[in-house]
């Protein structure tokens, strides 16, 4: 064979170097000096996806990248004499660049001129070629009449020498050659490397010598005879060293100028590595079955742990609830009784018994408040309310509560507010209440002169959300500062005498950490020994206008209340006369009902306007009587829930059974006094709570997607952590987008799939609504079974939407976070 103005010449031994080309697994193109590809095998068409006629001459750079080093291979080889794993892209079928190593070699003509350079790539993902020339192998007959056509070239045997021996050293795996009686007739260097033996040393030897089980190789040197080609049959070779090597031969016959065979061409591919995964693998296997087996056992103990823990809870949750109902029911009617006392003429002694009786009446109630919040917290059902409020005024107002205290303790009390604060909020002020009053209460009772300053102060606004940052401090006794890390745990106090010198339980503070974090915020304090505390927490809140029509509608509302008949569902004596006390006094007519079934009665033979419903009573309990109402009577009278248990009773099991709404004993007056009204006030409520929720709507569920409470959980508010967490979402939210939109531009449905998979994750852990998580696993969903294709392109933009604009607001976040850590 010889090159004749770029093009393949015909010679005799044409059919043997066709046989060694197709017989070498990988790629192959032989380029002649022009760069045009003048011969390859069928691993190359198959890479390429091309057919061979349109591959033939066409320039081996247009299927290479990058284009300019391809240029200079062919002048580098013709150079040096040889190229080794040159890092290159060759393009594929589908127009993807797939990672190759190169290796290349000059051949010349029988004058000795270099003519071109044979190039053999591999590529580096190790893709398995030899299940390809397996399917090369099925073309048999394609190949028989390209042996027809080649059998037409005439006779160059020097040139024939020449470019075989480039073909067999361009193999990077050991090829050899063997006669008809398995004796080595040429080899490349590979193989000469696998044995340890010279090219002199393997020349005329037996095949078989080479290989640890000769049997196998004898016959797999008889196979390829038989069958024309062998794929994948599996030998080792041993080195004269002792060195195994493990490989799967392909092999193919090949004939000489009269048909009739004259050898074979054996190809071994080096998988000893391969081999070594495989046995990784199932040590791995193994391994895991016995981490499998550990794990269930863990997961059996665990079970049992937590069927323990469970029982445990709920001997938690049952005493708390049989506490809370045998002390509030008492204290119901002795805070209730006071008051009404308070109401009468009394002397300046009475006044100070019954002032006494109030105050401790009150302290026993925090107390027993604080205890449940913690048990709320620990049970995961702490929840937090999303309404509009004022918050100077509701400041004013829970502050105004200590100023008997401050003017008793000559102390001065300093309000800071800042001016720039929106005047309506959307947020919990009952819970921002508690948090404020639980650290103004420690400042009083441990400052014994000076001052306590509250401050409230605006450090970041935007056009939907302000954060506040709200501070309290004192010039009292100050904190140790080897306890300032203890004094948020529960029951924990500065020193043991504290507890016995100002009294207290060492919830207050315990309370105020976990309230402030579970709204997303950190609690801080700074304190000096006999110098004074300062404790501060930021919080975010919502921007909202929605409170001229609340003020105005209720002020209308108190104007219209005439003629309320009130049913009380109550079985203990004294909490009957209280309540008929305070229905008196609210001007409403009243009955009582010992227990359930006598309501039922009651309701038969007068109409009333709405019900006050005990929980726990004999005969038939407050649930039971609801239900009855509800479905037998199938009466809608509002039904307000009266309980002493607030552990396990809320408004949600109160709901379930058709209750409208529920009060914790001891009852608050002017709260019981505030849900009869809005409750027998629907309409003009409703339509307000319409305008509330349309506006609440604007501000908070169209314009802020994010919430870190969930991230601050799992953080424990760690700055350094959120941060991180926040940057790396920053990083890889824009990334994914635009995969999941070029991917569904390309039609690239597994790339699509596995992108969006990648997204969901992060929706839960930025506190991003599930509706958008659910966006996210639709186009996973539909992706991967290729079904409603035209729905993807808006689930995409929505996707794109959202995520951008969490983008948007965990950049304002990490500002914060890093000017708060400042």
């Amino acid at each position: 064979m010889y090159c004749k103005n770029g093009k393949i010449q015909e010679n005799n031994d044409v059919q043997y170097n066709r046989n060694l080309i197709e017989s070498i697994l990988e790629p192959i193109f032989i380029v002649n000096i022009k760069g045009e590809i003048i011969d390859f095998n069928k691993a190359t068409s198959l890479i390429i996806g091309k057919e061979r006629e349109n591959i033939l001459y066409s320039n081996f750079e247009d299927y290479c990248h990058p284009v300019q080093q391809v240029r200079n291979l062919i002048s580098i080889v013709c150079q040096k004499g040889s190229l080794y794993d040159q890092a290159l892209e060759i393009k594929g079928e589908a127009g993807n660049l797939i990672p190759i190593l190169c290796n290349g070699t000059p051949f010349k003509d029988n004058e000795g001129k270099l003519i071109g350079v044979i190039f053999v790539v591999r590529e580096t993902s190790k893709q398995k070629w030899s299940i390809e020339l397996e399917e090369a192998h099925k073309e048999k007959e394609k190949q028989q009449d390209l042996n027809k056509e080649l059998e037409k070239l005439n006779n160059s045997a020097i040139l024939a020498s020449q470019y075989t021996l480039s073909l067999i050293e361009a193999s990077q795996d050991p090829l050899v050659t063997l006669n008809t009686k398995g004796k080595i007739t040429d080899m490349n260097q590979a193989l000469v490397n696998s044995t340890g033996m010279s090219r002199e040393e393997l020349t005329g030897s037996d095949f078989f010598d080479y290989f640890t089980e000769k049997k196998n190789a004898r016959e797999v040197h008889k196979e390829v005879f038989d069958k024309g080609s062998v794929s994948n049959l599996p030998l080792t070779i041993k080195h004269k060293n002792g060195k195994l090597t493990d490989v799967l031969c392909n092999g193919s016959v090949y004939k000489d100028a009269q048909g009739e065979v004259a050898g074979v061409v054996i190809v071994a591919r080096d998988v000893t590595e391969q081999k070594k995964i495989a046995s990784a693998l199932i040590e791995a296997r193994v391994f895991a079955e016995l981490a499998t087996e550990i794990a269930e056992e863990a997961k059996k103990n665990a079970e049992s742990a937590a069927i323990i823990a469970e029982n445990a809870v709920k001997s938690k949750q049952q005493f708390l609830s049989n506490m809370s109902h045998e002390i509030r029911t008492p204290m119901n009617a002795i805070i209730g009784f006071t008051k009404v006392v308070l109401k009468t003429d009394l002397t300046v002694k009475q006044l100070e018994y019954i002032n006494a009786i109030k105050m401790s009446g009150d302290a026993l109630i925090v107390l027993i408040n604080d205890i449940l919040d913690l048990a709320k917290v620990d049970s995961g059902k702490m929840t937090f309310e999303k309404k509009p409020f004022k918050l100077n005024a509701s400041l004013e107002s829970m502050l105004h509560l200590f100023e008997n205290k401050i003017q008793e303790k000559n102390l001065k009390l300093i309000q800071d507010y800042d001016d720039h604060i929106p005047d309506v909020l959307v947020g919990d002020p009952v819970r921002l209440h508690q948090i404020i009053l639980n650290l103004v209460n420690n400042a009083v009772k441990f400052t014994q002169k000076g001052k306590i300053t509250v401050s409230v102060q605006l450090v970041f606004e935007d056009v939907d959300r302000v954060v506040i940052e709200f501070t309290v401090s004192d010039t009292g006794i100050g904190i140790p500062e080897d306890k300032l890390d203890h004094i948020f745990e529960n029951f924990n106090q500065a020193s043991s005498g504290t507890s016995r010198m100002y009294g207290g339980t060492g919830l207050g503070l315990a309370i105020v950490k976990q309230l402030v974090e579970l709204q997303g915020g950190k609690i801080r304090v700074k304190s000096k020994v006999k110098k004074g505390s300062s404790f501060s927490f930021s919080l975010s809140f919502q921007k909202t206008n929605a409170d001229a029509a609340l003020e105005n509608d209720l002020l209308e509302l108190d104007s219209e209340i005439k003629n309320i008949k009130v049913l009380v569902v109550e079985d203990i004596a004294l909490n009957q006369l209280l309540m008929k006390t305070v229905l008196d006094d609210f001007g409403f007519e009243r009955d009582v009902a010992e227990n359930g079934k006598i309501a039922i009665e009651m309701l038969k033979d007068k109409a009333y306007d709405i019900i006050l419903m005990d929980l726990q009573m004999p005969e038939m309990n407050g649930f039971e009587a609801t239900e009855y109402i509800r479905i037998k009577m199938q009466s809608q009278i509002p039904i307000i829930a009266l309980t002493a248990d607030v552990t396990t009773v809320d408004l949600d099991k109160c709901k379930a059974v058709g209750m409208n709404d529920y009060l914790a004993k001891p009852v608050d007056e002017r709260l019981l006094y505030s849900k009869i009204v809005g409750i027998l006030k629907k309409p003009k409520l409703a339509k307000l709570s319409a305008k509330l929720n349309e506006n609440i709507d604007k501000t908070v569920k169209k314009i802020r997607c994010i919430d870190l409470v969930y991230l601050n959980q799992k953080t424990k508010s760690n700055p350094e952590l959120m941060m991180e967490m926040i940057d790396l979402y920053l990083a890889q939210t824009p990334t994914l987008i635009n995969t999941i939109k070029q991917s569904f531009a390309e039609q690239n449905w597994q790339l699509l799939a596995a992108a969006a998979h990648k997204m969901i994750p992060s929706f839960s852990i930025m506190g991003i609504s599930t509706d958008f998580e659910d966006i996210a696993k639709r186009i996973q969903e539909f992706a991967n079974s290729q079904e409603k294709l035209n729905e993807i392109d808006e689930l995409v933009l929505q996707l794109e939407e959202i995520c951008l604009q969490a983008c948007g607001e965990l950049e304002e976040e990490l500002n914060i976070i890093k000017n708060t850590k400042k």
